[in-house]
């Protein structure tokens, strides 16, 4: 099976799938996933700007495998052509492979050796926090009620992720000399700075809130921006934050609180520019309950269950809609987006092995 894995992953590897810059059609690597999953039903939709899904279906599954198909770009650290796959005693090298085709392979080699009910889909926006494919996806009557998300997980299953939301946040000021008693208050920038000291203050106090594993609320100012020169009051500043929001924590409460955080009439524009939903997804007051669910899934599967993990998946997409969602993937997600990224052979190995177990036996 290993053999077999390799080969499709060497083959997936080998078509550029990086996004940016999302260059990304209807042939390519899906020619190559048709070729290989004959006896399937296969619907490909082109989504617009490089954003390709390809639904895969056997029989009458009421189960899902998902997994993206694009990567983040390269870079010069790469030591060979990061689009040939390198095989050496214990791993296999190449972009994409750990994040996340060497699960498409798995996935290929599983459904050449099965005959029973099988459904994938197969994504190309995953990198961009551009969610096209997954929301046409949910947005069709698609009759599936229980989905496995791919991502490096090391072959455990994944129950709980935090939530991601990021803001473009703009303050407004009176531009002046900066001798005036007014600076201190006038200056866009000071209300950049004040707010971005509360809002600190905020995300300490919450560390003691904690939900399957997890602990406090991840925080970052990512960028600030604004002003002339230091004789001049700032009449405007620009300020990027993220946020990490824990399954139990309502993101719109957040929002609600990060909005208010200075005096009323210093805030010109909030703006949220990316929402990615908590796993499990939904009413939070329903958390604690839909990971059990989760969970229950997993043991009927026989998936070893791992800890909750920081980073964020589309698993929370399908969980938003109603689905019981996990996340299970080979690979360690500390090589996922570094230069010659790899996934140990033995994890491809194991993952290859779960799913024919999976689509024989369910």
């Amino acid at each position: 099976m290993l053999a077999k894995t390799l080969k499709h992953l060497e083959a997936l590897v080998s078509y550029d799938t990086r996004n940016p810059p999302r260059d990304i059609g209807t042939g390519g690597i899906f020619d190559y996933l048709r070729s290989q999953l004959t006896g399937f039903r296969i619907e490909v939709t082109d989504h617009g700007d490089g954003a390709v899904s390809m639904l895969a279906v056997r029989g009458n599954p009421k189960r899902l495998f998902n997994v993206h198909l694009d990567t983040v770009p390269s870079s010069e650290a790469w030591s060979a052509d990061p689009h040939k796959l390198r095989v050496t005693a214990d791993r296999a090298i190449g972009l994409g492979a750990c994040d996340i085709k060497g699960a498409a392979a798995g996935l290929v080699t599983a459904a050449s050796v099965t005959q029973g009910d099988a459904a994938f889909l197969f994504s190309t926006d995953e990198e961009a926090n551009d969610a096209r494919c997954i929301a046409a996806f949910l947005g069709s009557l698609h009759g599936f009620n229980e989905v496995i998300v791919a991502e490096p997980t090391q072959c455990e299953a994944v129950l709980a992720h935090r939530g991601i939301s990021s803001v473009l946040l703009r303050f407004r000021g009176i531009a002046g000399h900066a001798s005036g008693a007014n600076a201190m208050q006038a200056s866009a920038l000071h209300q950049a700075i004040r707010w971005g000291g509360h809002a600190l203050d905020y995300v300490e106090s919450q560390a003691h809130q904690r939900f399957g594993g997890l602990t406090g609320l991840r925080f970052n100012i990512g960028r600030v921006e604004g002003g002339i020169k230091a004789n001049m009051i700032a009449p405007s500043a620009e300020l990027r934050f993220g946020f990490r929001p824990l399954p139990s924590m309502s993101i719109d409460g957040l929002h609600e609180r990060f909005g208010t955080l200075v005096e009323a009439g210093a805030i010109e524009r909030y703006e949220e520019t990316f929402r990615g939903p908590s796993l499990p997804s939904g009413d939070v007051a329903d958390a604690e309950q839909r990971r059990l669910e989760a969970r229950d899934l997993a043991d009927a599967l026989q998936l070893p269950i791992g800890n909750a993990v920081d980073f964020w998946t589309e698993a929370s997409l399908f969980s938003a809609a109603g689905m019981t969602a996990l996340v299970y993937g080979p690979g360690d997600i500390a090589q996922a987006h570094t230069a010659d990224e790899w996934v140990a052979l033995e994890q491809l190995q194991r993952y290859t092995d779960s799913i024919i177990r999976i689509l024989e036996t369910t």
